[in-house]
């Protein structure tokens, strides 16, 4: 039997023309918008949310970012209000000031930049493409704000995320992504481009670790999800811990150092990686920098009080012969007041922050303790303060602050710390661009030496060549 091949050929056609012009396939997670119950499945919703987004521009890119910081910033109280009434630690007031602060000053699209070399044999342009789906550990301490950051510093990158959040802070956490998610599918169609685990278990956290379609890690955490992340055969962003110490010098201003140390140290009940949480200082001025904290409204706990607090808000864990020294978790978060009840002490709950006088062997000096109470050390000279706040921050390599006058000073410590911020004569979070110059993000990546994370941290760097042409000065390389 003889087919004409012109038959066949029109009949392929059709056929191919049919299905092209068929509507395309979905996978059931549009409208989910970004909640799940199975890891899998949100890794899976993420990397078809990843391949839309790789369609669109870098003004959709904006478009999306904007919707983030305005639910972010239009609906802080509301959201600040659920976190805390959720993880029950911090300050409602910074709960809602820090959704604010991430919603404004995250860096997005315009931290993109390209890299261009043109001579004599061509042009070459650097740029920065997205890694995909990005694997994000997220803590309890600060839920949606780490959210909100890792969103716009990611998407603003070309990429999308699934979280896994800390189990006491799932709630917010999934409702933000709902509210996000949400906002961007009515404007621009895409859904799922940040994807959270509605009931995050460790197991979950392994599947987004190892899953194949996951090409990136962002974890914030302690030693154990660092290694976790650092094990994963992935590229990780890690955030690390920290024990930031504080030096005053003989020639600091004793008033503006008490303002800043407890700006800092009382932020959301120092529940910040980067808060002042000892001091260290000269003994020359050590007695007046006390008088300066209670005049700076902080209240002073004597030594009795002290090593009643510490009896309570200091625990261990670990098995036998390797215990190890940390915050009481039903102090972690608690306002001075609460604290200064263990210590046999009644406060006013407007104090922000309560101190005293410790030797360098209390367990709040080495312990990122995350409470308002911070220790004073008395040390000889500032030689003898900046080698204790070397030791005591433990090579974390995080973050350091000094009060001083005296650059010299400032400099010592600035080297023999080597920390990632290091902030003078100012509060730490002026190393965030609060109060200071920068830009913020809650994921500051110490282990692996990212720092401050920015889009660019999330993106990989892509070389485009071309030879001996567009190149429109002189003359072309000959040979």
């Amino acid at each position: 039997m003889q087919f004409d091949e012109s038959i066949i050929r029109n009949v392929v056609a059709q056929v191919l023309a049919e299905v092209g012009n068929a509507p395309p396939a979905t996978s059931g997670f549009t409208g989910r918008y970004g909640i799940f119950d199975c890891a899998d499945e949100a890794v899976r919703a993420a990397r078809e949310a990843f391949e839309k987004l790789s369609e669109r521009t870098i003004e959709d890119r904006k478009r999306i970012i904007d919707h983030i910081r305005r639910i972010s910033i239009d609906q802080k109280v509301e959201l600040g209000t659920m976190e805390m009434n959720e993880t029950k630690i911090g300050r409602l007031a910074h709960k809602i000031e820090k959704l604010e602060l991430l919603g404004r000053k995250t860096p997005g699209v315009e931290f993109l930049r390209s890299e261009v070399y043109s001579g004599d044999h061509g042009l070459a342009v650097i740029e920065h493409a997205p890694f995909g789906v990005i694997g994000c550990i997220t803590p309890v301490t600060h839920s949606l704000p780490t959210i909100t950051g890792n969103a716009v510093n990611m998407i603003a990158g070309g990429n999308t995320l699934v979280v896994n959040p800390h189990p006491s802070g799932k709630k917010v956490a999934a409702e933000g992504v709902r509210r996000f998610n949400k906002a961007i599918y009515d404007d621009l169609g895409i859904d799922n481009l940040i994807c959270v685990v509605a009931e995050p278990t460790l197991e979950s956290a392994d599947l987004i670790f190892h899953h194949r379609d996951v090409a990136m890690i962002c974890v914030t955490g302690g030693p154990a999800v660092a290694r976790a992340a650092l094990n994963s055969g992935k590229k990780a962003v890690v955030a690390g811990p920290g024990n930031p110490p504080v030096v005053v010098d003989e020639t600091a201003d004793l008033d503006r150092a008490a303002r800043c140390i407890i700006q800092g140290g009382a932020y959301d009940n120092n529940l910040l990686c980067i808060s002042e949480k000892e001091v260290f200082v000269v003994n020359s001025v050590f007695d007046e920098m006390m008088r300066a904290m209670e005049r700076a409204g902080a209240v002073r706990l004597n030594g009795s009080e002290i090593d009643r607090l510490t009896s309570v808000a200091i625990t261990e864990y670990g098995d036998p012969g390797k215990k190890k020294q940390v915050a009481a978790k039903e102090f972690i978060g608690q306002d001075a007041a609460v604290l200064a009840r263990a210590a046999g002490k009644n406060i006013s709950s407007d104090v922000e922050l309560v101190f005293g006088e410790t030797d360098e062997h209390n367990p709040f000096v080495p312990v990122e303790q995350m409470m308002p109470f911070i220790p004073f050390v008395r040390c000889h000279d500032v030689d003898e303060a900046i080698e204790k706040a070397r030791y005591y921050e433990h090579g974390f390599r995080h973050t350091a602050i000094i009060h001083s006058n005296n650059v010299r000073n400032m400099t010592k410590m600035g080297r023999m710390m080597d920390t990632t911020l290091f902030v003078k004569n100012g509060p730490c979070a002026s190393a965030l661009g609060v109060g200071g110059e920068g830009y913020i993000s809650f994921s500051i990546a110490t282990p692996t030496g990212e720092g401050v994370t920015t889009p660019l941290t999330f993106t990989r760097e892509r070389r485009c060549s071309l030879i001996d042409d567009l190149c429109i000065l002189g003359h072309p390389a000959k040979g």
